[in-house]
């Protein structure tokens, strides 16, 4: 199988049971209506495993652009092979959301918040500041990209590195995730997005494009950062892109927390 269409695959696997994890909890007539923070990011980290498992051996699985330009930015991915990791990416995205749609298909009409119907799609923040909410996706981002790093320096039985990523993602999830709804990856959050403005869902709203950038932009800077941070500190690389990088991700959390009007 060509490593494209592995990270085709473990995208869509990845939102097809994220999503689908969100569609259960929030849409009405569900049997798993109300199931919570915990079920969802529990579900989350273990749609990343499986994810893992289905495609670790042939694409290595980022599922992430966010991911594949870390592990390009520090020389462990050829730049040649990361607009086809991108587009595989969202394409899976794109699918796996529209299986969603798809599984769900009952429930849509039934529901009447149009916020909970995108939630099932994209991310949003919780309080709505643009500012914040672009620091907290940046933050998030950057654990997770620095968190892969030293995962992949530890060897582990085989069969167990999915299920430490697994943990990993489940974590931020429960630490850093209630503010946005922790995206953390650009594909993840905008493929749904599209597929949320282009499928005919009943009563569905606006897809709000006003804020789609903040889990993309937000995610790359931290997932660059997370990755460069981790290649300084442990193994003493420091280079422009660390500097400019790590300059830019602290003038953006300082500028988050002295920011004081709401973003609209």
């Amino acid at each position: 199988m060509s490593p494209y269409v592995a990270e085709f695959i473990g995208t869509m696997i990845l939102i097809t049971f994220g999503g689908g994890i969100v569609a259960g909890a929030v849409l009405k007539n569900s049997n798993a209506a109300n199931a919570g923070w915990l079920t969802i990011c529990l579900a989350w980290g273990l749609a990343v495993t499986f994810a893992i498992y289905a495609v670790g051996d042939i694409s290595g699985a980022h599922i992430n652009p966010a991911v594949t330009l870390g592990f390009a930015i520090v020389g462990d991915f050829p730049w040649s092979d990361v607009p086809g990791y991108i587009i595989a990416q969202i394409l899976g995205a794109m699918t796996g959301a529209t299986i969603v749609w798809i599984f769900y298909k009952a429930h849509w009409k039934k529901t009447e918040d149009p916020g909970a119907k995108l939630g099932v799609f994209c991310t949003a923040g919780a309080e709505r500041s643009f500012p914040n909410n672009f620091a907290n996706e940046l933050i998030a981002t950057f654990f997770l990209t620095f968190g892969l790093s030293f995962i992949g320096a530890n060897n582990f039985a085989d069969g167990l590195n999915p299920l430490v990523v697994g943990a990993l993602i489940a974590a931020i999830g429960f630490s850093l995730g209630g503010t946005t709804g922790f995206a953390i990856n650009p594909a993840r959050d905008f493929g749904p997005r599209l597929m949320h403005a282009l499928l005919p869902i009943e009563g569905k709203g606006t897809s709000d494009w006003a804020y789609s950038w903040i889990p993309i932009i937000g995610p790359i800077i931290g997932g660059l950062t997370g990755t460069l941070f981790y290649k300084a500190l442990f193994n003493g690389v420091y280079g422009i892109p660390f500097w400019i990088l790590s300059v830019l991700s602290l003038a953006i959390i300082i500028y988050s927390v002295v920011f004081k009007r709401d973003s609209k």
